[in-house]
């Protein structure tokens, strides 16, 4: 079994990291740039890990590389999912990809009659949050005859918070800035509604050591579920989980128009201030090895032989100290590469490009999370 990861920062490399502890797989692992892989990866390297120096923007080099390939796994910025998935059709892998951007997976859902021809299955939006939330948000409405309300919250947070935002970059700051000034799809008496990022705030509480904690819209999150559900369930929405106060400072600096991507004169220059802005705060909010905490809680509403029920799924995953691997490295990587073995395996319903909450059975799918000490508790609630 031939693997190919595209991107090696931190979920590329908790995905090759899961495929080779995980399996027999043979994995490559391509990006622009490899100066030094991460020591967990180390003992694999000559073996059963190669890396390759690759442009994806190079789609003839990217087409090449994927070829003789059984999985494409795209941990690349958001923006490349679409022709990604196009080329790993073209060369007959199957495809996944960290997601996150549902304009996009709508784009990708036009190469389904090329991927069931070519036999490969394509599944974008994998990964925490758009992927595992989505999953257990399926199987909590399956569970009940009746659904009324679907609530999904995701936070990846820093065990100690340091001021002013309590946050610390898990994955691309870029990409979380998108989720802060994207509208949020929800579904509201049962139809598609937009809504502001950063709004409707509320508090939530979990088990120790987050205690409290706000949660509001972002875009991303839910992926393509207000739509599958439409007219099926009354309410839904996916909120983003942060510790109090952040929403609130988040909020000022976009409304300041430091997050748009308008370019402005600054001395005859043309500048975006959100790459001055990223600029500025990524180096700030980038501490290796602080210890983080990945959260989540999905909630679903309604009722089951005749009487009021919920479906309640929860998760608090820690940092791997042993081998230096984020929470949301954890659940983020390892999602995506479980998905990938489970496209090679057939366990994915055949061919086509379907979303993780279609696609991915809910059994296996926790077991095999459960395997790398992912834990995923649930209860049934009337």
């Amino acid at each position: 079994m031939r693997m190919l990861v595209l991107g090696g920062g931190l979920q590329g490399s908790a995905s090759a990291y899961d495929l080779l502890s995980m399996s027999e797989a043979s994995v490559t692992i391509a990006d622009r740039r490899l100066d030094r892989l991460p020591a967990f990866l180390e003992p694999w390297e000559g073996t059963r890990l190669a890396s390759l120096t690759l442009d994806a923007r190079d789609e003839a080099a990217t087409r090449a590389a994927m070829q003789g390939h059984d999985a494409v796994l795209s941990a690349l910025p958001y923006y490349f999912n679409l022709p990604m998935a196009r080329l790993a059709v073209e060369a007959g892998a199957h495809f996944a990809d960290l997601g996150g951007n549902t304009e996009i997976v709508r784009q990708q859902e036009t190469l389904d009659a090329a991927a069931r021809a070519n036999g490969v299955s394509v599944i974008p939006d994998v990964g925490l949050a758009p992927d595992m939330v989505n999953i257990l948000a399926a199987e909590g409405i399956r569970r009940l005859e009746r659904t009324e309300r679907v609530k999904m919250y995701v936070g990846g947070l820093p065990r100690n918070p340091v001021p002013p935002l309590n946050y610390q970059v898990v994955y691309s700051l870029e990409g979380a800035l998108d989720y802060y000034t994207t509208p949020s799809w929800v579904l509201r008496g049962g139809e598609p509604t937009r809504v502001d990022a950063l709004s409707e705030l509320e508090s939530v509480t979990f088990p120790e050591p987050m205690h409290t904690l706000e949660a509001f819209h972002t875009g991303g999150g839910v992926s393509t579920m207000p739509w599958e559900f439409a007219g099926r369930v009354q309410a839904m929405e996916y909120k983003t989980l942060r510790y109090p106060g952040h929403a609130h400072i988040m909020r000022a600096i976009r409304d300041l128009g430091l997050l748009s991507v308008d370019p402005v004169d600054v001395g005859g220059v043309p500048v975006r201030p959100r790459d001055l802005f990223i600029r500025l705060v990524d180096p700030k909010l980038r501490r290796p090895g602080v210890e983080d905490v990945a959260v989540l809680r999905v909630v679903a509403e309604g009722t089951a032989a005749g009487r009021p029920a919920t479906a309640t799924f929860q998760l608090l995953d820690d940092f791997d100290r042993e081998h230096g691997i984020s929470a949301m490295m954890r659940t983020t990587g390892y999602s995506l590469s479980i998905t990938a073995l489970m496209q090679v395996a057939g366990q994915v319903g055949g061919p086509g490009v379907r979303p993780a909450y279609r696609a991915t059975p809910y059994a296996p799918y926790v077991a095999e999370l459960g395997r790398r000490g992912v834990k995923i508790t649930e209860c049934r609630g009337d």
